[in-house]
């Protein structure tokens, strides 16, 4: 039986898997078994944030893995204290932190918090959570429904937990916020929502608002944070303070890690919350390692020219071919084509598959790009040229 036809057989379905086996990786380049070359522009959905391959992630995690992989929170966790530390320093913000294994976990951790916040901070509780449209938060029966698709509240996992609300727009928070609102739950650009940053200004009057009437402003940060959007966190760049922010994809570079980190320092007491793996010796190692990695190019300016280069070719593309795309959106190097329809967007993603680039699809008929932070020019150059061989050949 060959590997296909065993994760056939013993994998639950839940995944519209291609069955390339990827072998090996080196910085943005992914080779398959059958010893074909990729360039990533994807690294892993947002995760591989220093690439494939990357010496210095390796050997912190064979360090840290011939020593110690985990003990437990029961007891003091060097790497995780000094992560925590490093996180809150270079966010800028006063919090303390919590660890999870991944983005659905932290925003399941930041709902909690929420909702302990609605039930001690007021005279009757609030509960309620107000998300947008089009947001991702997390695939937990809870994370689920706090996701503004009704494509994905299918009757198959219900009854769902009460208490989100999904509205169109920033305009209609105002409207729908009533005495049990606790919290709005944001992403500052939707990923799997088609790529789509909010306006700062909008951004910011609703985070003062919301200040100005007690109630809290979580930003979901999973794919957003870690200098995925130019900055440590898009918040810093949309210049918020949030109550709440939540971590995970590129904070471990592939070591699968979340966090929730919030302004109510003292909201939680040993009890209300946990994890097993959370936070353990590997993953927080590992998760200092990348931003020790990213830190430094930042300040370098070398992300920042990574991310002029990418868009460039990006509006270039929008701007050159408007039988395909409708525009060019995002943030960073978190970035997408809005295409006219989808089936070029399907088209799109195949030609480059055969052409050897990887990118991904987003909602509204958007090809998303999340490459590497540390991808090099010349892997840039070499993506955006197998990217035009494809396009050559979608038909519309």
């Amino acid at each position: 039986m060959n590997l296909e036809n065993i994760d056939k057989e013993y994998v639950l379905h839940s995944y519209g898997r291609n069955y390339t086996s990827f072998v090996k990786g080196e910085g943005a380049k992914l080779y398959s078994s059958d010893g074909k070359e990729f360039i990533d522009f994807g690294s892993g959905i947002g995760v591989c944030s220093v690439g494939h391959g990357n010496k210095e992630l390796a050997d912190a995690i064979c360090e840290q893995a011939s020593n110690l992989l985990h003990t437990s929170n029961l007891w003091l966790i060097e790497p995780q204290a000094k992560l925590a530390q490093k996180i809150v320093e270079l966010s800028g913000y006063d919090m303390r932190l919590f660890f999870a294994n991944s983005g659905a976990e932290a925003n399941e951790g930041a709902l909690k918090i929420a909702r302990k916040y609605g039930q001690v901070n007021f005279g009757s509780k609030k509960y309620k959570v107000i998300t947008l449209e089009h947001s991702f938060h997390g695939r937990t029966i809870t994370t689920v429904k706090a996701t503004g698709q009704e494509s994905m509240h299918t009757p198959n996992f219900s009854p769902y937990p009460d208490g989100f609300m999904h509205v169109k727009s920033i305009d209609e928070i105002y409207k729908n916020i009533d005495e049990e609102t606790v919290a709005v739950l944001i992403e500052l650009v939707q990923g799997e929502g088609g790529v789509q940053p909010f306006a700062k200004e909008e951004i910011q009057e609703l985070a003062k608002f919301l200040k100005a009437k007690g109630l809290l402003l979580i930003v979901d940060e999973v794919q957003t944070g870690v200098y995925r959007s130019g900055e440590f966190l898009a918040s810093n760049y949309y210049e918020i303070e949030p109550d709440i922010v939540t971590l995970a994809k590129g904070l471990g570079g592939g070591l699968p890690i979340g966090a929730v980190m919030t302004s109510l320092k003292d909201i939680f007491e040993p009890g209300d919350h946990g994890s097993t793996f959370g936070g353990n010796f590997l993953s927080t190692r590992g998760a200092l390692t990348v931003l020790d990695i990213l830190k430094p190019e930042y300040d370098k300016g070398e992300i920042a020219k990574r991310i002029e280069s990418f868009n460039g070719y990006l509006d270039k593309l929008a701007s050159s071919l408007p039988k395909y795309f409708e525009s060019s959106v995002g943030l960073g190097l978190m970035r997408g084509l809005r295409c006219v329809s989808s089936e070029v967007q399907s088209q799109i993603i195949t030609k480059a598959f055969e052409h050897g680039l990887i990118v991904l699809k987003a909602g509204r008929n958007t090809v998303r790009f999340l490459p590497p932070l540390t991808i090099s020019q010349e892997e840039i150059d070499e993506g955006f040229k197998r990217l035009e061989m494809a396009l050559m050949e979608v038909n519309i």
